[in-house]
């Protein structure tokens, strides 16, 4: 049995990175390791957070401990937690490094931690290059990957920007697990009157925070192509779920210019955990317009709920959904987009599903927990 503490976001903090740090430390304790989680008092000041709450109104997660203690603006408190840590000495720290802007707090939190020479520290990296550069993203970066011991990537992408700042250290490369903890599959006709939509209508799903990156822009410029086209899936309705982490007002702007207003279902506000498996489940599928990315926490929810996805080709995406089996995969422009909907339509739901069960029994968490105990034991310490 080993002590495990895992540092990052969790309740009452919201969002894809809390969800995989609980459904992650439940793993840990179910194969009977101690494992607890240090999250933030304050992730992010008011004044850069992007969303309108960073927090969720749900009831916390049963049998965690969840320690709410880390300032990311405050360096006396990054002090007091790396003094804290380094005296409970866990054998692990998993370590979750997604924003440069938490390298100094995290960095320094792990110097201390290192000084009791026993723990292992291991980052599971979502991001090492930034979706959108800030000044000073390469300081705090490598600041913060010089702590680490070892490191988890979930794409190449991920693996090829991290070499560029560690060459030599420890790294596997291990696929996002999939996000099994928001219930079990439910038909499309409940999902849908769930949720008040149309039972009939050909609905595709674009899920998730809404960020420039996303190409949220590209896909309704998509759907006025196919309502343009007037073929059979003129009557398409684009289900937009997911919070805007930007100016929404280009967005409407573009939407009401290109005349797609009645093709769109927009559900604008954060989507609580207990609402996913509707969105999903009312979905014929998922569409990842994105422009550019590393790995999407998307794709997980969409192997689970047995939703095929239309995604781009950029970044981690193609890897993770093979092409004319669990989706399809087409470049990010506006055509492109519009004929892969189109496509999948004609080849019909049912086509992807037989492939979306088999491949979706490679991303188990347990091959995330036993790689990590892995490079822990390689660990020399």
């Amino acid at each position: 049995m080993a002590s495990v503490v895992i540092i990052g976001p969790a309740h009452p903090l919201r969002g894809g990175l809390a969800t995989f740090n609980q459904r992650l430390a439940k793993e840990f304790i179910q194969q009977g390791d101690d494992c607890s989680i240090y999250s933030f008092s304050l992730q992010y000041p008011k004044f850069i957070f992007p969303g309108k709450t960073q927090y969720t109104d749900e009831p916390a997660p049963e049998n965690l401990t969840i320690h709410t203690v880390i300032n990311s603006i405050n360096p006396f408190n990054w002090i007091k937690i790396g003094n804290r840590l380094k005296k409970e000495k866990p054998d692990i720290i998993i370590v979750r490094f997604w924003l440069p802007l938490m390298g100094p707090a995290l960095g320094t939190i792990l110097r201390r931690v290192r000084k009791n020479r026993h723990t292992k520290i291991i980052c599971i990296a979502d991001n090492v290059i930034p979706h959108e550069k800030r000044p000073g993203d390469k300081l705090f970066t490598k600041y913060f990957l010089k702590s680490c011991d070892a490191f988890i990537t979930m794409s190449e992408k991920v693996m090829s920007d991290l070499r560029l700042f560690q060459k030599d250290k420890p790294a596997k490369l291990v696929s996002h697990p999939l996000y099994d903890n928001f219930g079990e599959i439910i038909s499309k006709a409940a999902a849908r009157k769930h949720l008040g939509l149309p039972e009939n209508e050909n609905i595709i799903l674009f899920f998730g925070f809404i960020r420039k990156y996303k190409g949220l822009d590209l896909l309704l410029e998509a759907m006025a192509v196919l309502k343009n086209q007037q073929q059979a899936t003129s009557n398409q309705q684009l289900l937009i779920a997911g919070e805007f982490y930007e100016d929404e007002k280009p967005y409407q702007e573009q939407i009401a210019q290109l005349g797609i207003r009645d093709s769109l279902i927009l559900k604008t506000d954060f989507i609580p955990d207990s609402e996913v498996k509707y969105y999903l489940c009312a979905a014929d599928a998922v569409i990842q317009p994105y422009k550019n990315a590393t790995q999407s926490g998307v794709t997980p929810l969409a192997y689970h709920f047995e939703k095929p996805m239309v995604v781009t080709n950029v970044g981690g995406l193609p890897a993770l959904v093979p092409d004319n089996k669990v989706g399809l995969v087409v470049e990010p422009n506006a055509d492109a987009i519009a004929a892969g909907i189109s496509r999948f339509y004609e080849l019909g739901e049912n086509y992807f599903i037989p492939h979306l069960r088999s491949e979706k029994q490679k991303y188990s968490w347990t091959v995330m927990t036993a790689t990590i105990s892995q490079i822990a034991n390689d660990i020399q310490k």
